[in-house]
């Protein structure tokens, strides 16, 4: 059985500015489960953006980053490479939920943020969680482990 989990909390220096989310109560409760295996994600990195990046929102449905350019492409890509990456664990059921990062603009299961760079959240998901419940696959938000 397999899950995805957003590299940085896995402690994964993928974040935009250039840390990790690691997420401690995550790892012990993978680490006592050896029939669970986690598979790293990040669409940012796997859609070529450098680490560490400008911060990104979702403006009007167009990732844009804090500067007002577009990483729309970017994120896009990454989406579609982790999705290939992912896709024959998803087809055979494998899969059985993916661990998201809160609030990304790739991640977000829940809210993300507003598009205005103040820290505003509003309901939505991310490019990446929308693909993959687009496919099935049950999402957990990080805020959600316990």
């Amino acid at each position: 059985m397999k899950i995805a989990v957003s590299a940085c909390l896995l402690g994964e220096n993928c974040k935009y500015n250039g840390g990790s989310n690691r997420c401690t109560r995550l790892l012990e409760l993978l680490s006592g489960r050896p029939d669970i295996e986690a598979v790293p994600v990040c669409p940012e990195v796997a859609g070529g953006l450098s680490t560490p990046r400008r911060p990104a929102e979702i403006v009007d449905g167009v990732v844009i980053d804090n500067q007002g350019m577009s990483v729309d492409r970017e994120y896009r890509l990454g989406v579609d490479r982790e999705m290939a990456k992912l896709s024959a664990d998803i087809e055979s059921g494998e899969l059985v939920a993916v661990v998201l990062q809160s609030r990304s603009p790739s991640c977000g299961v829940h809210h993300v943020y507003d598009g205005t760079f103040s820290g505003r959240l509003v309901p939505g998901k991310g490019v990446f969680a929308s693909a993959l419940e687009a496919a099935g696959v049950p999402l957990v938000d990080a805020s959600e482990i316990r």
